[in-house]
């Protein structure tokens, strides 16, 4: 069976949203004439279960846990809970707890090196060069250009050998959970320790003349080579509706295309995980050495750990750890969650021989600092796309409200979507009082959906919340719906008492 991965049009999947990114056009938020009206904290009972009561969403399985955020130290109160110790599929808010730990962890400033080392042979004249990463996701073909250009500064025209050393994160760079279209898809690309150009190859397909089929366009077309292309693809007239599906063969570089656009539409932008992480950063290395004029007479691709790496000659540092852990939260980018998943596990165990199942381990425990009750933690990967995953909302609470209290809370907080302005919540909450007023992090799977985050209502204290539903029949827009009711409702609230 060809493995495609059906999606509506308008499917971005380069945003690396979590799970079906293409259901954000039908959840692009409030009625312009929405407004918040005020509430009393002893109304929100009632309230929110007359929410959660409408036809399209009571069948369905809601998490709720809202309390007001910590200040000098103190605990907040609790104002809202409903199954807040009950399990939930956490889709994308799973990225709170890993960000949170690396954050609190490493610090903001925290930067992935990616080097390059000389190894001494003893031979005279002979150049043996490795290249070893650190799981670096930002790195792209630009800063890999910066490497070599330090290696030909060096006055290094011939490398006789040149090792590509991909180790630093053993075991698996996909989770085993994943589901097959995740696999393919550029938002579930593999986590390894040479991460380039985010491990994804970009696509666009444009309608032609009604009949014809689409026409396939490479982002770089030098990453065509190798690929199959199966495309079944055709342009439609006006009248026909519109769907895409693109797919990978789990094991060949077959590409499988099929579905339809409208006659003069706008063409349909895809990625796809590429499926040989290491040789594909080989390659695109071997060609900028060559385009420099140096000269490669050996390369050896190793993914066993080597202490005997020689003298540093060339690197290149990642950006600010803040940087990396913005793009993971506010644009729900998968794939540096599950780089600093693995990051956190090499460092917590060197000796593991999983990153992976290193990274889920320590997280929770590095979390308790922050007064994170492990218990309410499990993790299969860093991402979300993961179905294993199993957080509370009492310890996404708990995380953010921990994070509020440390020395980072600034930047932790500004990592965040903003309603109305960035990121994931960009399109969501217009023409309402919420606009720029809640920094959250959403999360959509087919059957979980997610927000969670801090809301400073203008008439009330800053509030702490998380939501979370799993059903699997759920209606994600109907889902997503209701959640933005109660995120309005939330932001009416205003302290009664004092106004009697």
């Amino acid at each position: 069976m060809q493995p495609f991965l059906p999606r509506l049009r308008f499917k971005m999947v380069r945003s690396g949203l979590v799970g079906l990114a293409w259901l954000s056009v039908l959840l692009s938020g409030r009625d312009a004439a929405a407004q918040d009206a005020s509430v009393c904290p002893d109304q929100l009972d009632a309230d929110i279960q007359s929410i959660l009561n409408q036809p399209s969403v009571r069948s369905s399985r809601w998490g709720i846990a809202v309390r007001t955020t910590p200040t000098s130290g103190e605990e907040g109160d609790w104002l809202y809970q409903k199954n807040t110790t009950q399990f939930f599929v956490p889709a994308s808010n799973a990225k709170i707890f890993v960000t949170a730990a690396a954050l609190n962890t490493l610090g903001e400033d925290y930067r992935i090196r990616t080097s390059i080392y000389q190894e001494s042979t003893g031979k005279q004249n002979e150049i043996v060069l490795r290249v070893q990463g650190h799981g670096d996701p930002s790195l792209s073909d630009q800063q890999l250009q910066s490497l070599v250009t330090q290696l030909r500064d060096r006055n290094i025209s011939q490398i006789d050998h040149l090792i590509i050393d991909d180790s630093y994160f053993p075991g698996d760079w996909v989770s085993p959970s994943w589901e097959a279209e995740d696999v393919q898809a550029g938002y579930g690309a593999p986590a390894n320790s040479l991460i380039l150009n985010q491990n994804a190859i970009n696509i666009t397909l444009y309608p032609q003349r009604v009949g014809q089929p689409l026409r396939l366009v490479w982002e770089n077309p030098q990453e065509s080579t190798g690929w199959q292309v199966q495309n079944n693809t055709r342009t439609v007239s006006r009248s026909e509706g519109e769907s895409i599906y693109v797919g990978r063969d789990m094991t060949r570089p077959i590409l499988y295309l099929d579905g339809q656009l409208q006659e003069g539409s706008e063409p349909d932008l895809s990625a796809i995980a590429i499926t040989d992480p290491t040789a594909y950063f080989r390659d695109h290395l071997r060609s900028a050495l060559t385009q420099a004029g140096i000269q490669v007479n050996q390369i050896q691709l190793e993914t066993k750990p080597n202490s005997q790496v020689g003298d540093e000659i060339a690197f290149i540092n990642s950006a600010p750890l803040i940087d990396l852990i913005t793009e993971a939260n506010q644009n729900s980018t998968n794939l540096y969650a599950e780089a600093l998943l693995r990051l956190l596990g090499v460092l917590d165990s060197p000796q593991t021989s999983s990153a992976l199942s290193a990274g889920a381990q320590a997280i929770p425990r590095l979390l308790s600092p922050l007064g994170v009750d492990s218990r309410g933690v499990t993790l299969a990967d860093g991402s979300g796309l993961s179905r294993q995953n199993l957080v509370t909302p009492a310890a996404i609470v708990a995380t953010l409200d921990g994070m509020a209290r440390s020395p980072n809370a600034d930047a932790y907080r500004n990592s965040f979507a903003v309603a109305g302005v960035s990121g994931t919540l960009k399109s969501r909450f217009q023409n309402t009082d919420v606009v720029g007023q809640l920094w959250g992090k959403t999360g959509t799977l087919r059957d979980a959906v997610a927000l969670s985050g801090y809301l400073h209502p203008d008439h009330y204290e800053a509030i702490t919340f998380s939501i979370l539903v799993n059903d699997p029949a759920l209606s994600i827009a109907s889902a997503r719906q209701a959640m933005d009711d109660i995120v309005l409702l939330l932001n009416g609230l205003q302290n009664c008492q004092e106004n009697i």
